[in-house]
């Protein structure tokens, strides 16, 4: 798990990647205005190229021994009718586990969140990762196929299908109904958004997540833990007035900043990935739900 291999690549090259990755700009647009960066158009392709993920880097292979692994159809009478979920135990612990719903980025539940899920369930939980894309076919094998997809989803009836997921991980066979959420990019406005939908959550951790309604902060029973990118000028221009309405709802958190991270600093399957910071980050996470779900 090394960066070595990253390039550099200028500020405003990955500004400009975060707006295509987000739906700002369209590939066209990153390419016209990257190509000033990148010394032309070949330049350009090249760079949006490099900064593709590559799901080879798994940390947890599919197939590890440790881990059982299925897929579950989750009834969800308020969305889009039926949620199908990535769903990972450890194979040798039969006693009744917490659960952790890990949330993915805006491209579905691609093999990093997959890999994500199997890390958390080798430290003892029930990791279960929902597939927001599950209505249009399910993650479709491709990043740029993906995040065409999921400009299609009707968002309220996808934020029904995570909060039933959610409810679903508290009463599954096996869980012993302590539930945390770990989302990343848009699963951290998820998570951020469960926090305010499930008064039973114990813990809810947003990586670089966009705040759920103000108005909704003081219905937040669980403990916060925020995970912020130094560089990511977009999601972290939410969070003062958040942390005011998170310090005035009397709302347990912490909050950390990682100095020169961009946004997607965990995901070490690209060029963003930041290992120091992600390795803090994860382990304050693990820490959280060890204390939260494990210990209550």
């Amino acid at each position: 798990m090394t960066d070595d291999a990253t390039p550099p690549f200028k500020r405003e090259v990955l500004q400009l990647f975060d707006q295509y990755v987000h739906g700002v700009i369209s590939r066209r647009g990153f390419l016209e205005s990257a190509a000033k960066y990148t010394a032309g158009a070949a330049g350009a392709i090249a760079t949006l190229s490099a900064l593709a993920p590559d799901f080879a880097r798994a940390q947890t292979a599919a197939d590890d021994s440790r881990l059982t692994t299925t897929r579950v159809d989750i009834p969800s009478p308020d969305g889009n009718g039926t949620i199908k979920a990535y769903l990972v135990k450890p194979a040798s612990v039969k006693t009744k586990l917490p659960v952790v719903v890990v949330v993915h980025e805006n491209r579905g539940l691609n093999p990093h969140i997959e890999d994500i899920a199997r890390r958390v369930a080798l430290d003892g939980y029930i990791a279960l990762a929902p597939d927001a894309l599950t209505t249009l076919g399910g993650y479709p094998g491709n990043e740029d196929d993906a995040r065409a997809l999921f400009q299609k989803l009707d968002q309220p009836k996808t934020r029904n299908d995570f909060v039933a997921a959610a409810v679903y991980a508290r009463t599954m066979s096996g869980s012993n109904s302590n539930v945390g959420v770990v989302g990343f990019c848009y699963g951290g406005a998820i998570a951020n958004l469960l926090a305010t939908r499930i008064p039973t959550l114990k813990a809810a951790v947003p990586f670089y997540g966009s705040p759920a309604p103000l108005a909704d902060v003081p219905k937040i029973k669980a403990e916060l833990l925020v995970h912020m990118g130094g560089n990511d000028t977009r999601v972290n221009a939410t969070w003062p007035d958040y942390e005011t309405a998170l310090k005035v709802a009397g709302v347990r958190y912490a909050a950390y900043t990682y100095e020169n991270a961009e946004h997607g600093f965990n995901n070490e399957t690209t060029p963003r990935f930041k290992p120091d910071a992600a390795k803090l980050a994860w382990e304050r996470t693990m820490a959280l739900f060890a204390r939260t779900l494990k210990a209550a």
